[in-house]
C-alpha cells in the first residue's frame, strides 16, 4: 500500500457546503484546530501535540488548495510547536516547570516586525515568480503573521494573541474565496477563541504581577 492510497481516503468529500464537497481532511482540520486553540487559551500542554496532528491534516489541505505558502507553513509550525512544547515544560526558571506569561520587549517587537516585513515580501515574490498561487500577497502576509504569533506562544508573550488576531481577520475571507468554507468558519472560531486567550492570559499576568505587590504591603 502506497502512501497515496492511504491519503486518498482523506481527501474524499464527506459533506457539501454551499455546493461545495467538504473533505474528511478539512473537517479533521477544523476538529482538532479548534481544540488546539481552546488548549492554548487554557495554558494546556496538550495544545502542541494537539496542534502538530492539526498540522498534518492542513499540509494536506492547504497543499490540495493551491496555498503553497499556508501547506509549507505548516511544516515550520512543526518544529516551532516541538520548540514550544519544551519551552513550556522547561522554559520557567529554576525550580519551576512552568513558563510564565509574559508583555513582548520593545526589542522582541523590533525583531519581529522586521522579519514579519522581509518574510511577507520574499514569500510573496517567491509565490509570484514560482507557483501558480492566485493570491501571492495574502497567502504570504497570512504566513508571516502566523510565524510571528506562533514565536509569541512559544514563549507566551500575551501579545501573541493580537497576531493571531489579525491573521485570522485576513484569513477568514482568503479560505471563503478559496472555497474552503469549513476553514473559513473554523477561523472564525479561532478570532473568538483568540480573543478569550487574550483575556485569560492577560488575566494570569495581571494576577501574578499583583502578588509581589500584595507579598510587600504585608
Amino acid at each position: 500500500m502506497s502512501l497515496a492510497d492511504i491519503l486518498d481516503p482523506l481527501q474524499q468529500p464527506l459533506v457539501t457546503v454551499l455546493d461545495t464537497p467538504v473533505s474528511w481532511t478539512e473537517v479533521l482540520g477544523f476538529g482538532s484546530g479548534a481544540l488546539c486553540v481552546w488548549l492554548v487559551a487554557r495554558q494546556h500542554i496538550a495544545n502542541w501535540p494537539i496542534g502538530i496532528a492539526n498540522n498534518v491534516f492542513f499540509i494536506l489541505l492547504f497543499a490540495q488548495a493551491g496555498l503553497y505558502a499556508d501547506a509549507g507553513l505548516q511544516i515550520v509550525f512543526i518544529t516551532l510547536a516541538a520548540y514550544g512544547w519544551w519551552t513550556w515544560t522547561h522554559g520557567g526558571g529554576p525550580g519551576t516547570t512552568t513558563l510564565p506569561v509574559r508583555r513582548t520587549t520593545r526589542t522582541e517587537w523590533a525583531w519581529l516586525l522586521a522579519a514579519g516585513v522581509v518574510g511577507a515580501a520574499g514569500i510573496t515574490l517567491l509565490l509570484s515568480r514560482a507557483t501558480d498561487s492566485t493570491v501571492p500577497f495574502w497567502d504570504a502576509l497570512t504566513t508571516s503573521l502566523s510565524l510571528m504569533a506562533t514565536y509569541g506562544q512559544c514563549r507566551k508573550r500575551l501579545e501573541s494573541w493580537w497576531l493571531w488576531i489579525a491573521a485570522d481577520v485576513v484569513y477568514i475571507p482568503l479560505y471563503a474565496h478559496k472555497g474552503l468554507y469549513l476553514t473559513s468558519l473554523l477561523y472564525a472560531g479561532f478570532l473568538a477563541l483568540c480573543i478569550v486567550g487574550l483575556r485569560n492570559w492577560h488575566r494570569d499576568l495581571t494576577a501574578r504581577t499583583a502578588r509581589p505587590l500584595e507579598v510587600a504591603a504585608a
